[in-house]
């Protein structure tokens, strides 16, 4: 059943009120006729199965830059500057950008990050420690989920520690920009285009041993990345090392502090991490869209035709929840072993930064644990909001305490 909805999901922000609203869509059926908060009608699926064989259909195409936001209001160098990325490309210029990126940014290498993760976290952790300490409370999205995440993604790319807060206030709108309207938007771009180019001329002239430097040097053959492209990937790279794995780790660490139980069996026996980050991942995933498609031509979804040119979202935390794929799946199961979620996408998309994530998520959530035993929520889970926004499902604040 396809229903025509004038309400969506997405700007919900009530703790809860997201998932609510998308299991009440889900029940009508896996696909749906939605109005998006950036005023674009849209057909969103909800259905696992659906999301799956969407996600992975050639029909259904990111259509490059052209498809980026405020294309038409922005001026054509700003928009290019910062458009030409894998997540608005479609094969073979996709299959291009992946293999180079690739070849800077390998599951060795990242492996390689986790002592130096492990040390800021400590750090963290203490901060937190002391916080708790002298007044009882503390915020974690403040003190640990923020800022872990943005140290490492801005260590891996060589942005130097004084623009590093400057660059996280000018990704709020670009990934937001129907929610903050063009004026805010444009600016934005436009002091993060012109910081990257910079950036990228100081690696070209001074190679360091991060991630951009790599970027810059990087080759297949006579093949290199142009300067748009460099300059839009360190956009995506942003944005893919950072507020991804801040959402999985506030996610977690909500999920797992509503239920004392679940944080005590980990500290008992460890080995349960890998799963239970993938459950966490799947419960409460830390994106709530996949970036949106276009129809190249008529395609069938869920018994209905969705005409060539309309835009299509996959819910992936509505998929996450499909009964029809995971048993009692607003449930939390730290136990579950039938894996399979979409929370980093699925087929040629599929996110190139989970590796990290996924690191940075699995340290952090289990030294949060196994370091403050007593640590609980310091106000209801129903109390807590969500930043309004398309993409990223992130909390606004997650404060704890020390019982």
């Amino acid at each position: 059943m396809t229903t025509t909805h004038d309400h969506d999901p997405f700007a919900a922000v009530p703790n809860g009120a997201r998932h609510a609203a998308l299991a009440e869509l889900a029940r009508q059926g896996p696909l749906h006729r939605l109005v998006l908060p950036t005023t674009v009608p849209a057909w969103v699926i909800t259905g696992y199965a659906e999301a799956r064989a969407a996600l992975a259909d050639p029909r259904l195409v990111k259509g490059g830059p052209d498809n980026a936001p405020y294309v038409a209001e922005l001026e054509p160098e700003t928009s290019a500057g910062l458009n030409h990325h894998m997540l608005t490309a479609d094969p073979p210029t996709h299959t291009r950008l992946r293999k180079l990126v690739s070849t800077a940014f390998t599951r060795r290498q990242v492996e390689r990050l986790a002592p130096g993760i492990e040390t800021l976290c400590t750090s963290l952790l203490d901060d937190v420690a002391e916080r708790l300490a002298a007044t009882g409370e503390a915020d974690l999205m403040e003190s640990l989920a923020h800022p872990l995440p943005l140290t490492v993604i801005c260590d891996l790319l060589g942005i130097p520690e004084e623009a590093r807060e400057d660059v996280r206030t000018w990704m709020r709108p670009l990934l937001a920009g129907g929610i903050f309207g063009f004026d805010t938007y444009a600016a934005a771009a436009r002091k993060m285009l012109a910081f990257t180019r910079d950036l990228v001329a100081e690696k070209r002239h001074t190679p360091a041993d991060d991630l951009l430097s790599a970027l810059v040097q990087a080759r297949d053959g006579e093949d290199r990345l142009s300067e748009d492209e460099l300059t839009s990937m360190v956009q995506l790279l942003f944005i893919a090392g950072h507020d991804t794995t801040v959402s999985l780790i506030a996610n977690g660490a909500l999920a797992l502090l509503s239920d004392p139980a679940w944080t005590a069996s980990l500290r008992e026996d460890p080995g349960q991490w890998p799963g239970a980050l993938e459950e966490l991942l799947r419960f409460d995933s830390p994106v709530q869209v996949a970036m949106p498609l276009t129809a190249a031509a008529d395609v069938e979804i869920a018994g209905r035709t969705v005409p060539a040119g309309d835009v299509v979202i996959v819910s992936l935390l509505a998929a996450n929840r499909d009964p029809a794929r995971f048993a009692g799946p607003a449930l939390l199961d730290l136990a579950r072993d039938d894996g399979g979620h979409l929370a980093f996408g699925h087929g040629i998309h599929h996110c190139l930064g989970a590796p990290l994530a996924r690191l940075e998520g699995r340290i952090t959530l289990r030294a949060l644990v196994e370091r403050f035993p007593g640590l609980r929520l310091a106000t209801s889970p129903e109390s807590l909001e969500r930043e309004p926004a398309l993409l990223f499902n992130k909390l606004t604040s997650l404060p704890v305490r020390s019982s």
